[in-house]
């Protein structure tokens, strides 16, 4: 195929959407959860992501690539026991979970098992250590025949550039790629391969249907938008892309969250159409500073006006947020205060997130490859925090100088637990007040009780 046909069946292929009628964007189905098993099941419900108690749970942990190929590079180091646990004790319960679907689909409709049994014993080790787990069928730059992930290398279009220009770093000379680019239009412009897409993660799903350790399923990493101009993108292809499929993931696993993922086109914002399904989930990716938008200089507000952007999109839809990435370098200058201040923020606004990422080797993780883990980079993410909040959780900030964790709840139907995460690496809290008191211990986190229905509880080290 030219590159010169091609634009004519991609013009062709956009004034078609740009005419046809808005479809309705929903997904009906009932949920059918057996017994939970180590985790309470999780669910949404009035834009919070709550368990089986009806307690409000939030989600902090990391993502870990150990099953993402990459080109062609070779699988990253697994991700271990010894970690998962670490994870527990520092006061995280997530792992995100990005899974290839050029591993799991190596070749057209045959599925490996071998991969796929990979996938349940990583969600199988998370769960012992205590960890949920987020599955997200990742995709960048297309798939893996450009360099980038997603995509099996049998699923391309044939005879377009795949530009390789002098001093330009290899992962732009992917975001660049025409070659790469024609696959992702095509992809958002025609409809066969997005079945073939749903058909995956439907196999992925599929044997997960009754494991309450799993919370939930990321449909799509970093939808963007090109060559459909973004004001079009979401309410003609992204969001009825995201119903078909919801609709489509149901049908063999209706118990999990659906997480859904706005436009990314720089950091502007999403045009957001109400979706209607149950246990819907909205997530941004936070890296202004870090990522896009200039060096971190200091300033809370670029960052504070992209987590409440990704806040408001959310509660258009409705749906629960959650950030399903965030990250810095941390050997760039002014990391430290660049993550500090992130998570200072997802306090103030009750939100959970998953750390981009665990293992990296290039100063993103906390931990290189085989090297040993940055317990310093460690300890400045690991913070204490309300992890599951009885009642309505009205406010949440904690002092890192003077390692103090307030907290107040409405609402409860006193007396009531709140499960707290305390990192082992601080000392053992003590608490201040009189309507909350220490009732027991967990991996990673201390559980209070909580002796009145509007209380406002104080844990210091």
């Amino acid at each position: 195929m030219s590159a010169a046909l091609w634009l004519v069946l991609a013009v062709v292929a956009l004034g078609a959407i740009v005419l046809a009628p808005l479809p309705t964007l929903a997904a009906s189905f009932r949920p059918q959860r057996p017994s939970a098993g180590n985790l309470p099941w999780l669910s949404s419900r009035r834009g919070q992501i709550v368990n089986s108690q009806g307690e409000t749970v939030i989600l902090r942990g990391f993502n870990d690539d150990a099953l993402l190929q990459s080109g062609r590079a070779p699988l990253p180091p697994p991700l271990t026991f010894q970690d998962a646990l670490l994870m527990r004790a520092q006061g995280f319960d997530v792992v995100r979970i990005p899974v290839s679907w050029s591993l799991l689909e190596p070749r057209p409709g045959r599925f490996s098992h071998s991969y796929l049994r990979k996938v349940e014993e990583m969600v199988d080790l998370c769960a012992r250590a205590g960890l949920y787990t987020v599955l997200d069928l990742h995709t960048e730059d297309f798939g893996v025949a450009f360099g980038g992930s997603g995509a099996p290398s049998w699923l391309t279009l044939p005879a377009l550039p795949d530009w390789h220009l002098p001093l330009v770093p290899s992962a732009w000379q992917r975001h660049l790629s025409p070659a790469v680019n024609a696959d992702l239009a095509f992809f958002w412009l025609y409809p066969n391969w997005q079945r073939l897409y749903w058909q995956a993660w439907r196999v992925l799903a599929r044997p997960l249907a009754g494991d309450s350790a799993v919370a939930g399923f990321d449909l799509y990493n970093e939808p963007h938008p090109l060559p459909v101009p973004p004001g079009i993108f979401a309410p003609r292809v992204l969001f009825p892309f995201y119903a078909t499929g919801i609709r489509e993931i149901a049908r063999v696993d209706p118990n999990h969250l659906f997480i859904i993922e706005g436009d990314l086109f720089g950091d502007l914002p999403t045009r957001v159409d109400p979706l209607r399904a149950p246990d819907l989930v909205f997530s941004t990716h936070l890296y202004a500073g870090s990522l896009i938008g200039g060096s971190f200089n200091g300033r809370s507000a670029p960052l504070r006006s992209e987590l409440t952007q990704g806040i408001s999109e959310a509660a258009q839809i409705p749906a629960a947020y959650w950030t399903g990435e965030l990250g810095i370098d941390h050997q760039l200058p002014g990391a430290t205060s660049w993550a500090l201040t992130e998570i200072a923020l997802s306090d103030q606004y009750r939100t959970g997130w998953a750390w981009w990422q665990w293992d990296d080797p290039a100063g993103w993780g906390v931990r290189a490859g085989h090297g040993p883990v940055d317990r310093a980079w460690l300890d400045t993410l690991s913070q204490p925090y309300v992890q599951a909040a009885p009642g309505r959780l009205l406010s949440m900030t904690y002092s890192t100088s003077r390692r103090v964790l307030t907290a107040r709840f409405a609402e409860v139907s006193s007396p009531a637990m709140a499960d707290v995460a305390w990192p082992s690496s601080l000392p053992p809290p003590h608490i201040l007040g009189d309507c909350g008191q220490l009732a027991g211990t967990y991996p990673g986190g201390v559980r209070v009780r909580i002796s009145r229905a509007d209380c406002t509880v104080t844990l210091a080290a």
